[in-house]
């Protein structure tokens, strides 16, 4: 697995920064930053590559470290993710299958939070939840708004 100086040269993505810069972790103090860091393992994909495969088991929280990706929904475009956004906690929230395919658009770096990790920190933590209450209310509102074509 490529690492993110291998893909972005000497370049390298702060995972405690991008937590940091990401709205649904945005308040949480710096020892729930480092800690929830920890419990991320990096991942890497190529331009072209599935990230997530609709409909196949939630397995964990994605954070976009770098790159571009877009959320297809039976073959239709819905919304894009960059860095900061997250995708993947539908399946992790309701244990069903992923709504949507994940494709990267460049070479994509993310951080995944695993199910039992993303779970403790929805639930120790308020602020989290609420955020994250907030962004499935604004993708459904935005879902319902999208055009035929992104």
């Amino acid at each position: 697995m490529r690492g993110f100086s291998d893909v972005y040269g000497s370049t390298s993505v702060d995972v405690e920064e991008v937590l940091r810069n990401t709205p649904l972790f945005s308040q949480l103090q710096k020892k729930d930053i480092k800690r929830l860091a920890a419990a991320l393992t990096e991942r890497s994909y190529p331009a072209g590559a599935v990230v997530i495969e609709q409909g196949m088991p939630g397995v964990g929280l994605f954070v976009m470290g770098a790159g571009r990706a877009t959320a297809s929904v039976n073959g239709k475009a819905i919304r894009t993710f960059e860095a900061g956004d997250h995708f993947g906690e539908v399946a992790l929230i309701d244990k069903g299958a992923r709504t949507a395919e994940i494709k990267a658009d460049t070479d994509v770096d993310c951080f995944v939070l695993p199910a039992w990790h993303f779970r403790a920190i929805v639930t120790e933590h308020p602020d989290v939840a609420w955020a994250l209450l907030r962004s499935l209310v604004q993708r459904v509102v935005r879902d319902a708004e999208v055009p035929d074509q992104l």
